[in-house]
C-alpha cells in the first residue's frame, strides 16, 4: 500500500513516500524557508539501496506552491516514482492542533475539515498550512484516502491536574479551554525509539523537540504526562517566531496603553517575536552564522532560547520524580551541537553530563552523548514523525 505523508510546518514541508508495512521510504523529500529568501528543494529517491539526489533553488511563496513542486517531482522527476496519482492509497496529513475532537487518526471528510477550520486560531501557523495541503491533496490524488493525524492525541494522557487552568471550570466545560499539547506524533516516536534504546517500558523520560516550533514534554512509562505548549502551540519554550512563555500582563499593556489590537498582538507573539524577534533570524543557522559575528543580539537569543529549556527539565524533572534520559530531537535538537551542551551545563545535580567528544561526533543515528558516570542518559534521537503518521494511517485503513 503506497501511503505519501506530508508533514507541513510553519515554514517547511517534509514528504516521504512509504510502500507499507515497510519502514524505508521509497523516496524522501524536504522543502525548508517557505516565504522566507533563500527556499529550496531536496528530493531523494532510493533504488536498490542507492541515493539519487536533487536538489532546486528558488523563492518557493506559500505551501500550496512547495506541495505543487513535490508532486511534480513524484511524478515526473528525474526518478519517477509514481505512474499516475491513482497509485497513491493514502494520504497522510500532519494536522497541529485537534481539539478535543480528534483522538486518534482519522480519515478526512467535509466534517472533518470544517472542525479543522474552526481551530485556525489555535494553531494559526499551522492548521490553515495543513488545511491547504489537504485540499491540495484532494484535488492531486482523488482516489486516495486523506487521513489527519493529529499532534495533539498522544498528550491525551496528561492528567487534569496538568491539563487544567487556574480558571473558572464553565471556561473548560462550554469553550474547552485547557493544555493540549502539541509535537505529540515526534514526542511519541522518539520516546519509543529511547525505550527500546534503554530496553525498558518503566521509564521517565524528558523529550525535547527543537525546531522551527519548540515543545519539552515529561512522558512516564510511555505516556506524556506535561508538556510546555498549551491551548494552542505558542506558549512554553521560545521558537523561530513564537515569544512561548510571556506575562499576561504584558498583553495587557499593549492593549491599553499603546491600542494594540487582537490581531497585531496576535502577530506579534506568533510570527515577530521568538529567534527572530530577539536575534534577527527565525533560522538557527542564521542566527549561529550571527554568534560567530559576535552580533550581541544573536548572542542573547541563544541564551533565552537555552535558558527556557533548562528551567522546564528543572520543571519536569520535578514531576517525574527522577529522569531515565532526556531526548534531543528534530532539527535544532539534532544538528546544534553547541546548543545541547549549553542546555546540559550545570546539570550535573541532576545527574546530566555532557560527554563533549561524543556530542560533537553525533552522526544522525540514534546516539547516547552522555559521559558514562552520569544518572541519566542523554540520547540524540532523529524523529522520524513521517513513519509514525504512516504506520498510522496504515492501521486505520487496514
Amino acid at each position: 500500500m503506497n501511503i505519501l505523508v506530508i508533514n507541513s510546518g510553519s515554514s517547511s514541508l517534509k514528504y516521504q513516500l512509504f510502500k507499507m508495512p515497510v519502514k524505508d521510504p521509497i523516496c524522501s523529500g524536504l522543502v525548508e524557508r517557505i516565504g522566507i529568501e533563500g527556499s529550496f528543494v531536496k528530493h531523494t529517491v532510493f533504488i536498490a539501496n542507492e541515493k539519487h539526489a536533487v536538489s532546486k533553488e528558488g523563492f518557493i511563496a506559500n505551501h500550496g506552491e512547495a506541495l505543487n513542486q513535490v508532486l511534480h517531482l513524484l511524478e515526473e522527476g528525474e526518478h519517477p516514482v509514481i505512474d499516475s496519482p491513482d497509485d497513491i492509497a493514502a494520504v497522510g496529513h500532519r494536522v497541529v492542533h485537534g481539539g478535543e475532537h480528534f483522538g486518534g487518526a482519522t480519515v478526512i471528510n467535509e466534517e472533518v475539515k470544517q472542525k479543522i477550520q474552526k481551530l485556525f486560531s489555535l494553531a494559526p501557523l499551522h492548521n490553515p498550512v495543513n488545511y491547504t495541503c489537504i485540499e491540495v491533496a484532494e484535488q492531486t490524488f482523488k482516489k486516495a484516502f486523506q487521513v489527519a493525524v493529529f499532534d495533539t492525541a498522544f498528550h491525551q494522557t496528561i492528567p487534569e491536574q496538568a491539563y487544567r487552568y487556574a480558571i473558572p471550570e464553565s471556561y473548560y466545560k462550554e469553550q474547552g479551554i485547557r493544555v493540549y499539547g502539541f509535537h505529540g506524533t515526534s514526542h511519541k516516536y522518539v520516546s519509543e525509539q529511547a525505550n527500546h534504546w534503554l530496553k525498558r517500558i518503566d521509564t521517565k523520560l524528558i523529550s525535547i523537540h527543537l525546531g522551527n516550533g519548540c515543545s519539552i514534554t515529561a512522558i512516564k512509562d510511555g505516556k506524556s504526562i506535561d508538556t510546555s505548549m498549551g491551548f494552542g502551540p505558542l506558549s512554553g519554550l521560545m521558537m523561530g517566531t513564537r515569544s512561548g512563555d510571556i506575562d499576561p500582563s504584558v498583553i495587557f499593556h499593549l492593549m491599553e496603553h499603546e491600542g494594540y489590537t487582537l490581531e497585531q498582538l496576535s502577530k506579534l507573539l506568533n510570527k515577530q517575536s521568538g529567534l527572530l524577534g530577539v536575534g534577527g533570524s527565525s533560522d538557527m543557522r542564521d542566527i549561529r552564522k550571527l554568534v560567530a559575528q559576535g552580533d550581541e543580539k544573536a548572542i542573547l537569543a541563544i541564551k533565552l532560547y537555552a535558558y527556557r529549556i533548562k528551567k522546564f527539565i528543572g520543571c519536569y524533572a520535578a514531576v517525574l520524580n527522577g529522569i531515565d534520559a532526556i531526548i534531543f530531537t528534530a532539527g535544532v535538537g539534532e544538528n546544534d551541537v553547541d546548543l545541547r551542551k549549553a542546555i546540559c551545563k550545570e546539570l550535573d545535580f541532576l545527574g546530566i553530563l555532557l560527554n563533549e567528544e561524543q556530542n560533537a561526533s553525533y552522526s544522525g543515528v540514534i546516539s547516547d552523548i552522555s559521559n558514562s558516570d552520569g544518572k541519566v542518559r542523554i540520547l540524540v534521537i532523529p524523529t522520524n514523525e513521517e513513519f509514525e503518521i504512516a504506520s498510522q494511517c496504515y492501521s486505520l485503513i487496514e
